[in-house]
């Protein structure tokens, strides 16, 4: 009987691998997820906002200066969540290897010493995430992120928080009012001749 209770949990508990158990992080640099961006009109610089490519129903904003950080982007909903935080992207002011291991090592004492490994097999990219579900049922993702050499992604020491469900909730309410049929450009025959040829190739 005690075995078919110990199987039981383990069962029950198999949705939810991968999920850290410390409590979920909603806040980093005093910038909150799921709270409105018009809180924070002395920290970031509206007149950069603008849409996020290929992500029509986001927007992001950059922070203005934050102790600690030299920049970041807070990206915000515009469909069923209009101006709720849903990510917070920031780059730490220290680049340094040695500062993101010490981060590294704070972050596993408090959200666990298990996170899923997210960066590239060569190290160049150094990425870990951890995943939570909170109280309210919320899905959010933290992503600690060292990087140096890969150019086409953020150089330095970024810390990630997003809360999942909201950024599914923009897609979904865009999708909505917005049909694929509408969305999906036609597609043109085009001949590949070589005047083709000429505009696909580097010269």
């Amino acid at each position: 009987m005690k075995n078919r209770i110990v199987a039981f949990v383990a069962l029950m508990l198999l949705p939810f691998a991968g999920v850290a158990l410390a409590k979920a992080p909603h806040e980093v640099a005093g910038f909150v997820l799921n709270t409105d961006i018009s809180q924070y009109k002395d920290r970031v610089d509206m007149d950069t906002s603008m849409p996020v490519r290929y992500h029509e129903y986001l927007r992001e904003v950059q922070i203005s200066h934050v102790p600690g950080f030299k920049s970041g982007i807070i990206t915000y909903g515009t469909c069923a969540h209009p101006n709720r935080i849903v990510k917070i992207r920031l780059k730490y002011q220290d680049y340094s290897k040695s500062f993101f291991e010490e981060l590294l090592e704070k972050f596993k004492q408090r959200f666990g010493r298990d996170p899923e490994w997210k960066g590239d097999p060569f190290n160049v990219v150094i990425a870990w995430k951890w995943s939570f579900v909170d109280k309210d049922g919320n899905h959010i993702s933290l992503i600690l992120q060292h990087n140096v050499l890969n150019e086409e992604q953020k150089l330095g020491n970024v810390v990630k928080l997003s809360m999942r469900n909201l950024i599914e909730d923009e897609r979904a309410c865009y999708e909505k009012k917005h049909p694929r049929r509408e969305r999906t450009p036609k597609k043109e025959k085009i001949e590949r001749g070589q005047e083709f040829w000429r505009q696909c190739i580097p010269r």
